[in-house]
């Protein structure tokens, strides 16, 4: 199929810009050309212009002409439940990459109007369930529109948790997030229950109806399957499970649709396979179906930054490094409109640099990251020093820049969700801290530490030339640390390169090697003075190795002991990989 940008009728009825896909023999491949670049406004709008409409927006975003999206998008958001869902999400999508306070007001305010023109369109006797009103009154008595806004209206209330969460920062914020995703989630589940009712429907715009829903039950299936138990009764989603594989699934069949639902279901499966899969160690992120799915889109927007930015991202989880690089490289170049994605790729770009020890570089990325983005200041701060740690003595280093004073400065810098620093921040708040203050440590220990809690080791494991020169490095460490000991750290230093020499093995293939190490730090549990998170966080991958080597007892033990453990460093990370892990070792003893 070829992707034409045609104008239909100038009638005031049929007066709008649509994308039309046409069938040409023995082709099935989606192939995009660019949208006009003056489009002219709709003059009327029905559901099924409004889907065309909006879809059209949809497409000058994936073109990365951001702004003409926005602008075509705009005029009927408080008249079309799609044009307010569309656009609600682009100013969400916004707000988050710059993290301004007035983009954040700004996302805020389009997702109240947006709930607005949805709630206008909904059915009017809203205090009945569909559920309810198809049991007392029968099928005919739904109407398809009502359920259009029934599902734009429950991604409107994802929207406005997502953006309350951020601008509130307060238990309240995280309360009203609970009670708006319970709500859409609800929503979804009452649509799917009509929709099972309903007789085949051939209409243009029931396609759009299916596709929403099985995006909304999909995503929630997905986030609730990655949540334990115990967390899920704390927020107050009692009686919802999430399966992870009907979840995927549904993503996937929503992604592999045509509907206005498709880009935000691909884009949450690129999401969940390569960082989601990497943070929680749920399995290996590559997964052919979806990256043949992934490759589809590609072809029909091969310039849309977001795509190549997951495009990067795919390639150093392969571990090709080098090729990921010049794509990220290629990002910055295609758009300058919204220049927080560069920020993305920065980021990015210095973990490939980190990757293959190329120090000044990576260093250079930190540093813009810095400069320019809202993010984490203190994470590009903290990633500055540790960097500048490495550089040789007699190399030039930046102006006016010392690696301790950078240091100390990192814990005035952190953010603060629910009154609380986020977990990474206060971890590297507390490192900078303790290397700031003192001397004798082994250079390269803060950023092995670094990227141990990014997940690195897992991103360079199908590049095991990359991870045998990170053991190097330890092996290094090991001997300065054993020659020259601290006597207030020395047992924690020791310790974490135990475990991380011990990861290293383990990714090389050489197991008995890999635990003798883990069982060291296990060892030396009761003489550590600070970094309690090494003993639980070593049961974990103690427990990895032993489900690699097919023993479940011994893995199910070794997780099970991270439950005695409370009050470390990122926590609550090690109880969600934990709880992935014990249940995907469920699974295979049960096959």
């Amino acid at each position: 199929m070829s992707l034409i940008l045609s104008k239909r009728g100038h009638s005031k009825e049929d007066d709008f810009i649509s994308f039309t896909l046409r069938k040409e023999d023995n082709d099935d491949e989606d192939k995009f050309e660019d949208a006009y670049e003056i489009i002219p406004a709709a003059a009327t709008m029905n559901l099924k212009s409004s889907l065309e409409e909006c879809t059209t927006g949809l497409y000058l975003f994936l073109n990365n002409r951001f702004s003409d999206a926005i602008n075509f998008i705009l005029p009927w958001s408080k008249n079309s439940i799609y044009h307010a869902l569309i656009y609600g999400i682009l100013m969400v999508v916004k707000a988050i990459l710059t993290f301004d306070p007035q983009d954040i007001e700004i996302g805020m305010t389009a997702v109240k109007e947006a709930l607005k023109t949805c709630n206008s369109f909904r059915r009017k006797d809203k205090m009945m369930s569909f559920s309810r009103v198809v049991n007392k009154q029968g099928i005919k008595a739904v109407k398809e529109e009502e359920l259009h806004a029934e599902v734009c209206y429950a991604e409107c209330l994802i929207l406005k948790s997502t953006i309350t969460f951020i601008q509130e920062e307060t238990v309240l914020g995280f309360l009203k997030s609970g009670v708006n995703v319970g709500l859409s989630y609800q929503i979804f589940k009452d649509c799917q229950h009509i929709l099972a009712r309903i007789p085949n429907n051939q209409s243009k715009t029931y396609k759009h109806l299916v596709g929403g829903i099985k995006f909304g039950l999909g995503a929630f299936n997905l986030m609730l399957s990655l949540v334990p138990p115990k967390t899920l009764k704390f927020l107050n989603i009692v009686g919802y499970y999430g399966d992870r594989e009907v979840g995927l699934t549904l993503l996937y069949e929503s992604a592999s649709g045509s509907h206005i639902n498709n880009v935000l279901s691909i884009f949450t499966l690129l999401f969940y396979y390569n960082y989601i899969c990497i943070t929680f160690g749920i399995e290996n992120g590559h997964h052919s179906s979806i990256e043949d799915l992934f490759l589809i889109y590609l072809r029909k927007f091969p310039k849309c930054v977001i795509l190549k930015f997951f495009q990067a991202r795919f390639s150093m989880l392969k571990g090709k490094v080098e090729t990921a690089q010049l794509t990220l490289e290629e990002c910055i170049f295609i758009q300058n409109e919204w220049k927080q994605l560069d920020h993305l790729c920065y980021w990015e770009l210095m973990w490939c640099c980190i990757f293959v020890q190329d120090w000044k570089q990576a260093y250079h990325y930190a540093d813009l990251l810095f400069q320019h983005s809202r993010w984490s200041k203190a994470m590009y701060l903290y990633s500055k020093a540790v960097l500048l740690a490495l550089f040789p003595s007699g190399f030039a280093k930046p102006a006016s820049e010392d690696m301790n004073a950078l240091f100390l400065k990192v814990d005035n810098l952190r953010i603060r969700f629910l009154g609380n620093s986020v977990p990474v921040e206060k971890f590297v708040a507390e490192k900078g801290q303790r290397y700031g203050t003192t001397t004798g440590w082994f250079t390269a220990q803060p950023i092995l530490e670094f990227v141990y809690a990014w997940s690195g080791f897992q991103v360079m494991s199908k590049r095991l030339h990359l991870v045998s020169c990170w053991l190097s490095i330890i092996d290094k460490g090991e001997d300065i640390l054993r020659e020259n000991p601290n006597k207030e750290y020395g047992t924690d230093d020791l310790s974490l390169l135990n475990l991380l020499k011990g990861l290293c093995l383990r990714y090389l293939g050489k197991y008995s090697t890999a635990e003798q190490y883990f069982n060291r730090v296990i060892q030396k549990e009761k003489l550590l003075k600070y970094d309690h998170y090494l003993v639980p966080y070593t049961y974990y991958e103690l427990g990895i190795l032993y489900y690699l080597k097919g023993d479940y007892a011994n893995a199910m033990k070794n997780l099970d002991n991270i439950k005695n453990y409370r009050d470390y460093s990122m926590e609550a990370r090690l109880q969600f990989r934990a709880h992935i892990a014990l249940e995907r070792i469920a699974k295979k003893k049960v096959i």
